[in-house]
């Protein structure tokens, strides 16, 4: 069928030729491509973790930016001993649950719950955030983007979701290059921005530095400027996501995972701590004024005055008078915030997947597609996140009110379960070595619990009124779904299980065939009828035009047709509801007979050719799938225009490498 080649080859092109099944090793990840393919969420988090420490600070004045550096160390502690927590993570539990098996296997069922539709909701937001900040930062470079925010992020969404159906290894390949790149410019930049003020002792000033800043509220004291403090410090742990990324993908990496899965989680958190402090103290000593609402809050600025990203004025001052660095890191960074996205599209399916396995979500989660990626979970993903990006205008500060509630609801739950599983396995281990590692162990998760704890407490009072009720109505709202299908799989399992085969076969078989005209699909369903020798043979007709119906009995006595022919009658010129009257009389006059029908239908080789015909027998069929003792059969008929669907190889159906084929078969 042309339709069908058409969109066979554009898949192909697209997406490229299938995987088989037995290929998966080949796609596994070594620590150079798993950094930036599991980590560039974290690392990114850096070009909008520190603004919105400044943006939230800017409400009690220039004053509050002396707190910048302390609550930066405050957010660099937190990841840190998160990071070292994590280490103890891959190591205990390798198979990829990450915080849902942890939490599940030590906690119980719905604590791992709790986890998963934590991290789902937090997966979907990390897209819709890493993607809005990439469309701000471009727009401080390119007017145009920064008027269409929204499109930008959905078009940037649309193409990441591409890379990703292509397969976990070739979306790592893609990506690497720019997350080193960001690296390798955000280290420069912060390099030769500290040699200028400390070694050359060159005054570096912002374009930001000369305006004043009128503060939304100067007078806060005791109470309210604690709670200031405790907000800014919320926003900035925003740097702290896609740290959990890493402990459910362990499955990817290449052998030995966990120790690689280890090496690149510590290689993730020594990054970011160090770009984190680097940003803030370098945006403090050049003077960035950093307002909410720049029209209302600075004073001093030009006439339609737009205000550039934290990043994007930094380089512009570091790189006064070149701006082929401005340039650059404007570029590597709205990259590395597009990529950042990658963390989810990698961590969201695989977790999807394992819920799946477990009965809480479809079993269509659970499948790999022809790349053997989880095309499923990426496009339910990428369509989530497109959701929130439109419903929020693309806008960070809004989408960052709902953002890192989910996350650490998983730190909180899976350090709880890391001391249950060391606490555990204190009780029957003798070696004095391992009883040493596992003391530590359960330190460092303890440790880690206690300060994951304080956060979520302080980011659940700071940004619940500003939308992380959202999150939180998300995530009750997925843990009640999640709970229904799974309690739907085990009934259906109950179902299936409990009712013992008895044996026993039909008394008779009691055979229709559906006729609308004598023609070829009619005598080739009648035959087929006849070759599966049942008790008793019909066929039926259903007057819906008088003078038709009339014709086809004349043709069918002139016939040497030897099956009688019932005509039922239809008032109100319905076909479906008079055949399953039919049906049920037959059904109620003999119960313990099976009817079968068969309904002739045409193959056709256009889809717009199906809307034209089969309708009525879509509907009588789904109808009659509900009728307990009845056998539906279809009988086909193809026409000529379905001849070209013959010539189709196997390799090109979708799906093909699911069940064995590859494009060298015959």
């Amino acid at each position: 069928m042309a339709v069908s080649k058409l969109s066979t080859a554009t898949k192909r092109l697209l997406l490229g030729r299938p995987f088989r099944s037995d290929k998966l090793g080949h796609t596994l990840l070594p620590k150079r491509i798993a950094l930036p393919v599991f980590a560039s969420d974290a690392m990114s988090s850096v070009a909008y973790a520190p603004e919105e420490i400044f943006l939230v600070l800017s409400v009690a004045g220039i004053s509050a930016y002396a707190y910048t550096p302390w609550i930066g160390l405050a957010v660099a502690a937190v990841m840190a001993v998160v990071v070292a927590s994590y280490r103890q993570n891959v190591h205990a539990y390798p198979s990829g649950g990450g915080d849902y098996e942890v939490a599940t296997v030590n906690l119980g069922p719905n604590a791992g719950l709790t986890v998963g539709s934590a991290l789902l909701v937090d997966y979907v937001l990390t897209v819709a955030v890493s993607i809005s900040s990439a469309a701000s930062n471009i727009g401080s470079a390119v007017p145009f983007v920064a008027q269409h925010k929204v499109l930008f992020a959905v078009a940037a969404i649309v193409l990441l979701t591409a890379i990703n159906l292509r397969g976990i290894r070739e979306s790592g390949a893609a990506f690497a290059i720019p997350t080193y790149a960001f690296i390798a410019g955000m280290a420069l930049m912060l390099l030769w921005g500290f040699f200028q003020i400390f070694v050359l002792g060159d005054d570096l000033r912002a374009e930001s530095s000369g305006f004043e800043l009128e503060a939304e509220d100067s007078h806060l004291y005791g109470i309210a400027f604690a709670f200031l403090i405790a907000r800014a410090f919320s926003s900035g742990c925003a740097a702290l996501t896609g740290v959990e990324a890493i402990s459910n993908g362990v499955p990817a990496f290449q052998k030995p995972k966990s120790r690689n899965a280890a090496t690149t989680l510590l290689l993730l958190g020594s990054i970011a701590i160090v770009l984190l402090m680097g940003i803030i103290i370098l945006a403090q000593k050049i003077g960035i004024v950093y307002a909410h609402s720049p029209a209302e809050q600075l004073i001093g600025a030009p006439a339609g005055y737009h205000q550039k990203t934290l990043i994007a004025q930094i380089a512009e001052t570091v790189f006064g008078g070149f701006p082929i660095g401005f340039y650059f890191i404007a570029i590597v960074t709205a990259l590395i915030l597009v990529l950042a996205a990658n963390t989810a599209f990698n961590g969201f399916p695989v977790l999807g997947s394992i819920l799946a396995q477990d009965r809480y979500l479809p079993r269509q989660l659970h499948t790999r597609g022809d790349r053997l990626a989880f095309s499923n979970g990426i496009l339910f993903l990428s369509g989530a996140a497109i959701a929130f990006v439109v419903l929020f205008g693309a806008e960070v500060t809004k989408l960052i009110q709902l953002y890192i509630v989910g996350v650490f609801v998983s730190f909180v739950l899976s350090q709880t379960g890391m001391i249950r599983h060391w606490t555990r396995h204190l009780k029957t281990e003798n070696d004095p070595a391992q009883r040493r590692r596992m003391h530590r162990s359960r330190v460092i998760n303890s440790i880690g619990l206690a300060m994951t704890g304080a956060v979520l407490i302080i980011v659940l009072i700071t940004k619940f009124a500003a939308g992380a009720w959202i999150a939180i109505v998300a995530m009750v709202a997925i843990f009640v779904v999640m709970k229904m299908i799974r309690k739907h799989y085990d009934s259906v399992a109950r179902e299936l299980e409990e009712q013992e085969w008895d044996g026993v076969l039909p008394s008779r078989t009691h055979s229709i065939v559906l006729v609308s005209k004598l023609h070829m699909p009619t005598m080739r369903a009648l035959a087929y009828a006849r070759a599966t020798r049942p008790d008793t043979l019909e066929a039926i007709t259903v007057n819906v035009d008088e003078p038709d119906t009339r014709a086809l009995v004349r043709q069918w006595e002139k016939s040497d047709i030897a099956v009688p022919l019932k005509v039922i009658e239809s008032p109100y010129r319905e076909i479906t509801k008079p055949v399953l009257d039919y049906v049920r009389r037959v059904r109620k006059d003999s119960p313990r007979d099976v009817v079968t029908v068969f309904i002739p239908e045409y193959v056709v080789g256009h889809w717009w050719e199906q809307i034209l015909h089969n309708q009525s027998a879509l509907r009588l069929k789904s109808r009659l799938l509900f009728q307990p003792g009845v056998m539906v059969t279809s009988v086909p008929w193809q026409l000529n225009s379905s001849e070209k669907a013959k010539t189709l190889n196997i390799e090109y159906t979708a799906g093909a490498s699911r069940r064995g084929y590859e494009p060298d078969d015959k």
